[in-house]
């Protein structure tokens, strides 16, 4: 697992990346197909997404301390999709009314590793963030992450896709006889090793995190894969392939057969 580093400002990044998509979806044609997420329109992911923040700001506004049985909420969709933009809108700035008025540090219920408040900010960020991303893809615009905060996302993906089983059933197949693979950033400090276990897998210490060098310079892991911190989030939520240019792997080929297959969530 990477070193300590400072951790951007999650809800000042949640109201940025929310922005960056309304932007985008503004006067857009939301009857586009997505091609990042096979099925939906353009319109179902700014559906989902603000969902999303509606979801996890009810979760936050009621400081849950056990899984909620059920997740019926308002979402309050407007009656056409000419309405989804002002809406997408208004449920970020709800969400940073709430996040204002929280303790990050406060007790709760979590899917993931880290059982405070500040899990579910940190979680809203990424899930705006990728999403952003599928409706530049849609609408065959570039992307473009700040190397800081997609480090970030990789570690939120990392630290927390051990925990993604029951939304997530393919990571139940993650396992192995004590393998090894190291994930690193190449423009930026950030390496995670992640073993896999025959009862599971998960984040171990990796002391040659920030170490320099290539995807070849694997140390003790099985196998590697190395990319730009933002090309390297997206190849892990499987938004860009592992064979992009850019993005170098090296060692067991059926272990990162066997990541990729079952890491999606």
């Amino acid at each position: 697992m990477s070193t300590a580093v400072q951790q951007p400002d999650h809800a000042a990044a949640v109201a940025a990346q929310s922005a960056r998509f309304v932007d985008l979806v503004r006067g857009a044609d939301l009857t586009l197909p997505v091609p990042t997420c096979p099925g939906w329109t353009l319109g179902d992911l700014v559906r989902h997404c603000g969902g999303v923040h509606r979801w996890f700001s009810a979760l936050l506004l009621q400081r849950v301390q056990e899984r909620p049985a059920v997740r019926d909420i308002d979402l309050r969709l407007p009656e056409s999709e000419e309405g989804y933009p002002d809406w997408l809108a208004a449920g970020a700035e709800a969400a940073a009314e709430v996040f204002a008025g929280l303790d990050p540090d406060a007790p709760m219920w979590v899917w993931g590793a880290d059982a405070h408040a500040r899990f579910w900010i940190r979680r809203m960020l990424f899930e705006t963030l990728v999403h952003r991303v599928d409706a530049e893809r849609t609408l065959g615009l570039p992307s473009a992450i700040e190397p800081a905060l997609a480090r970030d996302g990789v570690d939120e993906f990392l630290t927390n896709l051990p925990f993604a089983t029951p939304f997530a059933p393919g990571v139940a197949h993650l396992r192995g006889a004590d393998r090894t693979i190291r994930f690193r950033c190449a423009d930026t400090d950030g390496s995670w090793l992640v073993r896999l276990r025959p009862d599971g897998f998960g984040l171990v210490a990796d002391e040659a995190a920030g170490a320099g060098g290539g995807a070849g310079n694997a140390g003790d892991a099985d196998a590697t894969v190395l990319a730009p911190a933002a090309d390297l989030l997206l190849v892990l939520y499987g938004r860009t392939a592992r064979t992009a240019p850019g993005v170098e792997t090296a060692g067991d080929a059926q272990l990162l057969d066997l990541w990729f297959t079952n890491s999606a969530f």
